[in-house]
């Protein structure tokens, strides 16, 4: 099956349907309540907005989350992958390229900007605790013979320590004033150009240790099925709990994906059972069997 999400996470929503049928067929009655959700906002500009919602002050009381997110019936992430993202917007006074040359230009300082925080945020993550930046989209201005009055990009940063994404964010920051005021500093007339940083998406890291049940019944379901279970660390719905303490995994789906985030992305039913069944049996393991009347 070829369509963009066929995988990430399409494949997530029909194995929680699948595990929610299933009980039901079976007749399955388990000591605690499981409660089934779908959440928005997961990916991109959404900020995890879902998640963080059902986790909100007042909310449904919830002792441990399980996010189905892709496909790998081996993997069970218990770990949180910190990011932060901006929107920065460059403006100023715009005008004709040959009647208005000599403004300072948002562009241009969208370009210096780019390039020393390239330059001093390449450096930074050649050691340490694992850390990326990445510029993924940018925009602005309306004609090609016109200064733009606005010029934008939208940058992500992630890291594996809440340390080095705050000193990645200094950096940018740090660029970003640097670019304005060397553009400032070379026009020739007019209103300068200023920055505005807009922060468009925070998600806490964290961790769940390995000898927290969750993450032991994850281990054991996967080895029952025979799987050799991988864990590891990830940006997921699971980032929210885990952040607040609460015991959280992500797990795929079942069956196999690739070129995710793209037009060309698949799905393939390979052994798909396998992560319905996965996700399953930990959930009956966690809340338990209600007792036969």
């Amino acid at each position: 099956l070829f369509a963009p999400g066929i995988s990430d996470d399409t494949r997530g929503l029909a194995t929680v349907l699948a595990v929610l049928r299933a009980m039901n067929q079976a007749n399955i009655r388990t000591a605690g309540d499981i409660l089934f959700v779908g959440t928005v906002g997961e990916e991109g500009l959404g900020d995890l907005r879902g998640v963080k919602h059902l986790f909100r002050d007042g909310g449904p009381r919830i002792d441990a989350f399980i996010s189905i997110d892709g496909t790998s019936p081996d993997r069970v992430t218990h770990q949180g992958l910190g990011s932060y993202r901006y929107r920065i917007t460059f403006t100023g006074p715009g005008g004709h390229s040959w009647g208005a040359f000599g403004l300072a230009n948002p562009a241009h300082a969208l370009g210096r900007a780019i390039a020393l925080f390239d330059e001093a945020a390449a450096e930074f993550t050649a050691e340490g605790p694992r850390t990326s930046y990445n510029i993924g989209r940018m925009g602005g201005g309306t004609s090609v013979n016109s200064i733009p009055f606005e010029s934008w990009i939208e940058v992500d940063m992630r890291s594996e320590s809440p340390e080095s994404l705050d000193a990645i964010d200094a950096i940018l920051v740090a660029s970003v004033n640097e670019a304005v005021e060397a553009e400032n500093e070379q026009r020739l007339r007019g209103e300068p150009v200023a920055a505005t940083l807009d922060r468009i998406g925070t998600r806490p890291s964290g961790s769940i240790d390995e000898s927290e049940a969750l993450v032991q019944r994850s281990v054991a379901a996967t080895r029952a099925l025979d799987r050799l279970p991988t864990l590891g660390r990830s940006s997921t719905d699971s980032n929210i709990p885990i952040a607040l303490g609460i015991p959280a995994v992500t797990l795929g789906g079942g069956g196999g994906g690739g070129a995710g985030h793209s037009l060309d992305e698949w799905y393939l039913n390979v052994n798909g059972p396998i992560g319905i069944q996965r996700v399953l049996l930990i959930a009956v393991a966690q809340t338990g069997l209600a007792p036969v009347s």
